[in-house]
């Protein structure tokens, strides 16, 4: 690998995270305007605040990583794969990356002012179902894996791979989380919408018919 493509490797993946979370900053804020008070950026709870500290985490290593990676042995946990430095997956990381940025501001194109961060329990928000949430339920989660698969095959290494399993983590009690409260706020209307829809992929078959 060339001093150059190892530069524009580690310029993308920095980028990439600092883009994605700046654009959360940004929505947050549009929402914050838009709806009086603030999208529940305040974690609630002890799991919501453990989930927010791996998030963290994985903000830190998608953003900062690009700094201490190296192409020597000098620390395995941040030693590229050799095995996975090729020009179909370099193409495949970026094309993962940017298509699952541009998929993410769709997701918040459909939510409109209804995005939220963290649970407030105490609020009733609208059940949006147009755009990819006729689909998933969750496809601002699934899109940000697509972001972090694609950074990890632009920096292949170990911590890459670490972090995107602990997103995956993060982002299935999240979900989980979520269900259960849209469940007490849209009852048997959430229910039907979770059967014909997938956690984080879209269902391949669709639910049978309740009439004869």
């Amino acid at each position: 690998m060339s001093t150059e493509e190892f530069f524009w490797r580690r310029a993308l993946v920095s980028a990439s995270g600092i883009i994605y979370w700046l654009g959360v900053w940004i929505l947050a804020r549009r929402v914050r305007k838009q709806i009086g008070r603030s999208p529940n950026l305040k974690p609630r709870g002890a799991k919501e605040k453990a989930l927010w500290m791996g998030w963290l985490l994985v903000i830190l290593v998608w953003v900062g990583q690009s700094f201490v990676v190296t192409t020597e042995n000098a620390s395995p946990a941040v030693t590229f794969f050799p095995g996975l430095l090729n020009p179909p997956l370099l193409v495949s990381g970026i094309a993962l990356v940017v298509g699952g940025y541009v998929c993410t501001l769709w997701c918040y194109a459909a939510m409109g002012d209804t995005w939220r961060i963290g649970i407030n329990r105490k609020e009733k928000t609208t059940l949006v179902e147009r755009g990819p949430y006729r689909r998933i339920r969750h496809p601002i989660y699934a899109f940000q894996l697509i972001m972090l698969t694609g950074a990890a095959l632009l920096l292949p290494t170990m911590v890459s791979f670490a972090i995107l399993a602990l997103h995956f983590i993060c982002a299935l009690i999240k979900a989980v989380d979520e269900e259960n409260y849209l469940k007490t706020v849209h009852g048997q209307t959430y229910v039907d919408y979770m059967a014909r829809t997938g956690r984080l992929l879209p269902r391949l078959r669709k639910p049978p018919s309740s009439s004869n």
